[in-house]
């Protein structure tokens, strides 16, 4: 078991780990026990009632964050035509083809997110392998394959999270920064709520929401009542 420095071990006396918190309550305890020298990130953990070895149980999404994620991501983009002006223009950092697909078969990987149009997904293929292990591969189902290159640069920037159960069947996702205002980690926790509650399969049976968690880079977790978030009486 790994060894908590003196901070962790202080803080950890604020939380009470047999206790169910109400999501305000637990944003700020969060920001108190976070011990970072450096902003760090605040994030939830749920742990769903699904069976991800059945395709009609995956839950994989994406939901813009309503006040960001506190970090610029960045994007590059596949395209060709009319298509690389459109996602130049709307703020995208890499624009290109077959140039940035040999690059990335060289070891680049100076980008966050990429976007592809499904006329270049046959040539974006070819670096699956590469790309499939590292979460990078553009999806449909995250909006990172489409022709509307220049809302998806623009709802990337904007603060747009993905999200996709692990084989534990859990997600885990970002909601903003330490630095952010209760009120603002507040609303970015509640749009990703509400993405995931979505999100159920139908053919999920059970509990859905076995368990959720709120924490900070390298800070403790509170487990978080998914009955009443806002309050618990």
């Amino acid at each position: 078991m790994a060894k908590r420095g003196k901070k962790y071990t202080e803080v950890m006396k604020l939380v009470d780990t047999t206790k169910l918190y109400g999501m305000k309550e637990a944003i700020e305890l969060a920001k108190k026990t976070s011990t970072t020298k450096f902003d760090a990130t605040v994030e939830v953990a749920f742990r769903l009632g699904i069976d991800v070895k059945k395709n009609d149980e995956q839950v994989r999404g994406a939901v813009v964050l309503p006040n960001g994620t506190g970090k610029t991501q960045r994007v590059l983009v596949f395209a060709k035509g009319d298509k690389i002006k459109e996602a130049e223009e709307a703020g995208a950092d890499y624009v290109g083809d077959a140039e940035y697909i040999n690059k990335i078969q060289q070891g680049w990987f100076e980008f966050d997110v990429i976007v592809a149009t499904p006329d270049m997904m046959g040539e974006v293929g070819k670096i699956g392998r590469i790309l499939g292990p590292k979460g990078l591969m553009p999806n449909p189902r995250t909006g990172t394959v489409t022709f509307e290159v220049a809302k998806a640069v623009e709802e990337i920037k904007a603060g747009k999270v993905e999200y996709r159960a692990d084989k534990a069947g859990i997600i885990h996702a970002p909601i903003g920064k330490v630095s952010f205002e209760d009120e603002k980690l507040e609303e970015n926790f509640l749009a990703v709520f509400d993405a995931i509650e979505k999100a159920r399969p139908a053919a999920a049976k059970g509990t859905y929401m076995r368990s959720l968690h709120l924490t900070t880079t390298m800070g403790p977790a509170m487990k978080i009542n998914t009955s009443n978030i806002v309050e618990v009486e």
